[in-house]
């Protein structure tokens, strides 16, 4: 589970960032999670919540994650395609000359602070 790994940075990071700014406290986040970033959104939010109660800034901080949809871009036809129900093969062309283009993110989206 690296969810509990990503957890711990996050906070570090949050805790940091309000630490130097002056923050009294951290109310909510928002994340950007791709629906395909390897994070599977309840474990991570298991861990964020028993992480939370050891902090300074976000103790009672509300968490939202906003997934983003995997699409993919095809080289070859130009089209782009929802990743997740086709795979690497481009559903118009067949070819495989493809890349993903979003679905893949872990972002903070924005802080709410005290």
């Amino acid at each position: 589970m690296h969810e509990l790994g990503l957890v711990m940075h996050f906070i570090d990071m949050v805790e940091k960032t309000a630490r130097q700014n002056g923050v009294q406290k951290v109310a909510a986040v928002t994340l950007e999670v791709g629906e395909v970033s390897t994070i599977i959104p309840s474990y991570f939010r298991d861990c964020y919540n028993w992480a939370i109660r050891k902090t300074e800034y976000m103790k009672d901080c509300e968490l939202n994650m906003v997934i983003i949809e995997a699409k993919s871009y095809c080289r070859d036809c130009q089209q782009t395609f929802r990743t997740t129900a086709y795979g690497k093969a481009c559903p118009y062309c067949g070819s495989l000359n493809t890349y993903l283009i979003t679905g893949n993110e872990l972002t903070v989206r924005d802080l709410k602070v005290i």
